[in-house]
């Protein structure tokens, strides 16, 4: 068994998610479990070089984890021939000039989502990549995780019937930062710097319905800020201008209709921080991240109703969790691994740069909507 090597330029690691999700959980594990199998039974090893800002979280990183090289300069590793992929884990407002720097630079490239901030900038990006024929590839996590492969595979076998619509439930309370020290960066709530629910959000609902569901033809969403007010990383008051909540619906081709409710303000009572429901002709499914329920017709009970007594029948004990049947691990790796085999193998990865594009048409397409007060059509992009 022979060992290929393959270094990749990581940029924007320092963040919670390019750390956690990408390094360490991602890239670090793959290089500690021996690299990517390959077809031929070789391995490919992936060596990381880390670059951002700070030099000094750079290299207290790259001593924490046995990394050999950091840079705080990126045209630097971008001009290193020796690297060939190009990953980024950057604010959103600072992806598109790093993306289109990297794909001049003849890299492969490996971006978490959005691509950009507009749907212009998107196309730009993608059409760049085509030019310059480079390997390219969206972060598309969740669709690697157990409860969306298990709902697929559902949707796969026929289990629905006719699909009829889709409720989803995503978000959590993101503390304002006075009380209690919020969990997300303060960025993410200010407009200016890239931030706001569904910016970040929709460009993920885009994928998972469009690729479990059916593509989305017209969207209808209000988009609000609840909360005003917020206190950043160092204490201090700020204004929020970007929205922290969402709620849309989308008509799906084939008729499907899909509901979904995206907020940070939101105190959760369910089993996941994000579910879908699908209803069909011959059964149901309820899938988080993680687990997957079903009730089929056979199955569904018979419920009255009868305001003037209490139910006597407990609904979420009539659902079956449909069983692993598979080793599931983390979803960000997979979609790493995939990736590399992609590029290993010199073919098109199937999360591409166009599929961040429509990620976007669906995000500009439900702010125009919820600035208007209007349904809007979703054309597709040739």
């Amino acid at each position: 068994m022979a060992q290929q090597n393959v270094r990749i330029v990581m940029n924007g690691v320092t963040g919670r998610m390019g750390y956690r999700q990408h390094l360490l959980r991602s890239i670090l594990a793959i290089r500690d479990a021996g690299g990517v199998a390959l077809p031929d039974g070789d391995r490919l090893q992936v060596e990381p070089v880390i670059v951002g800002r700070n030099a000094d979280k750079l290299a207290e990183l790259a001593a924490r984890h046995d990394i050999a090289e950091w840079t705080v300069d990126v045209d630097e590793a971008l001009a290193d021939d020796s690297a060939p992929i190009y990953f980024d884990a950057l604010v959103t407002s600072e992806r598109k000039k790093s993306l289109l720097k990297a794909i001049a630079a003849g890299k492969a490239i490996y971006t978490e989502k959005p691509i950009a901030e507009t749907v212009g900038e998107g196309i730009e990006i993608a059409r760049a990549a085509d030019a310059a024929g480079v390997l390219n590839g969206v972060v598309h996590d969740k669709l690697y995780l157990p409860g969306l492969l298990k709902l697929r595979r559902l949707v796969d076998a026929g289990y629905f019937g006719r699909i009829l619509s889709v409720r989803g439930e995503f978000g959590y309370w993101v503390f304002e930062g006075d009380l209690i020290p919020a969990q997300r960066p303060s960025w993410n709530y200010r407009a200016q710097d890239g931030g706001g629910m569904v910016l970040d959000m929709y460009c993920h609902w885009n994928y998972v319905l469009e690729n479990i569901l059916g593509r989305v033809e017209t969207v209808t969403t209000r988009a609000v800020t609840h909360i005003p007010k917020r206190w950043d990383e160092k204490g201090e008051a700020y204004e929020a201008t970007a929205d922290d909540a969402a709620y849309g619906i989308f008509e799906l081709e084939g008729g499907i209709v899909a509901q979904i409710n995206s907020s940070w303000a939101v105190r959760v009572n369910r089993d996941e921080l994000v579910e879908f429901q699908v209803d069909g002709t011959e059964g149901s499914a309820v899938a988080g991240l993680f687990g997957c329920k079903v009730q089929s017709r056979v199955q569904t009970p018979k419920p009255v109703w009868n305001p003037d007594l209490p139910t006597d029948q407990v609904f979420r004990d009539q659902w079956a969790e449909v069983p692993d049947n598979a080793d599931f691990g983390n979803g960000f790796r997979a979609q790493w691994e995939e990736f590399l085999l992609d590029w290993h193998a010199g073919r098109p990865h199937r999360h591409d740069l166009w599929s961040g594009v429509r990620g976007l048409q669906l995000v500009d397409a439900a702010l125009e909507s919820s600035r208007e007060g209007r349904t809007v059509a979703i054309e597709e992009i040739a």
